[in-house]
């Protein structure tokens, strides 16, 4: 079986969890890197749930991990979207990290940079949160956008509100200039917004029938993060379920049968007083702007589910 390179770049968050938590169990995934970025937790917290996962996770072959000094973004209305609320104090729930920092720490923009040198043209980067690591990446290392063999971005909203204004989805509000450069960037990239990453949701019931055996790292980690997740989420925002977008985004790559995509032109805004953020794509009938990455526009929600179950009890085997 041909296995993908994958390195995530994530700013955990219960989400960022789960979905390395799944890939790390995935056969078709070769998880070689993951790298801290500031964004719903400080760079710093980041780093240290990163390892605290792959520590409670320990997969058979461990990936290089990223550090990160990035600062948290706290949004001036977090009213439909509160971080902390949602996810707990540290990013993830009440389970509080206690992993030692890593002796030998190395800046993410320099494992990501090292990665795709020592795998040209092979690696594909998933990145969960905001893209100051990308485009930081991207300046230091001219060659590096160039040679991934695909960049997969979770964040804008296309056709739908925002979740933390009106307009603006919250990994592209933390740090809009980097995710203009990265989304006008001529790479092969992939966006995974709101329209479709909202598709999907995980609720109790769901929950309770797929870690009701596990007994097993995989299984107790998604237990006890998601639990956390659907409590908050109900509290908080009347919600009876949790959207599964991190997940959504992964699976864009892992299972790609899943998923309908368009090639669509898109440029984010800087400056606008209410639209700072705001992913604008030019959808006209005769568009004047030329196509620049590929967006997803639908998923097979019960084909996403589905995924998960299936790696969620392989990992029990």
């Amino acid at each position: 079986m041909s296995h993908k390179l994958l390195v995530i770049d994530a700013d955990p968050g219960i989400g960022d969890a789960l979905a390395i938590a799944i890939a790390l169990a995935d056969p078709k995934l070769d998880v070689v890197g993951l790298t801290a970025v500031g964004g719903s937790v400080s760079g710093l917290q980041a780093g240290r749930n990163l390892q605290a996962l792959a520590e409670a996770l320990d997969p058979p072959k461990w990936p290089r991990i990223g550090t990160s000094e990035s600062a948290a973004c706290r949004p001036n209305d977090e009213t439909e979207f509160p971080l902390t609320l949602l996810n707990g104090p540290y990013g993830l729930g009440d389970w509080q990290p206690n992993a030692a920092d890593l002796h030998h720490q190395r800046d993410a923009t320099k494992v990501l940079s090292e990665l795709s040198r020592s795998y040209p043209h092979e690696l594909v980067v998933l990145a969960l949160g905001p893209l100051t690591n990308i485009a930081l990446t991207a300046e230091r290392d001219p060659g590096f956008l160039d040679r991934l063999l695909g960049l997969y971005c979770l964040g804008g909203a296309i056709a739908v509100p925002g979740d933390v204004t009106p307009v603006a989805e919250f990994n592209i509000y933390a740090h809009p200039a980097s995710a203009r450069a990265v989304l006008r960037s001529p790479a092969s990239k992939t966006l995974i917004p709101l329209d479709v990453s909202r598709k999907t949701a995980l609720t109790f019931e769901q929950l309770d029938r797929l870690t009701q055996d596990a007994e097993h790292p995989t299984g107790r980690v998604i237990r006890t993060l998601m639990s956390f997740a659907l409590r908050s989420h109900h509290q908080h925002c009347g919600l009876e379920s949790v959207w599964l977008a991190e997940l959504t985004a992964l699976a864009a790559i892992s299972q790609p049968q899943l998923f309908q995509r368009s090639s669509l032109a898109i440029d984010v805004e800087l400056e606008g007083q209410l639209t700072r953020g705001m992913t604008v794509a030019d959808r006209r009938a005769r568009p004047a702007w030329r196509p620049n990455l590929e967006v997803v526009t639908d998923v097979d929600s019960q084909g996403l589910l589905d995924y998960l179950t299936r790696i969620v009890r392989a990992s029990a085997s």
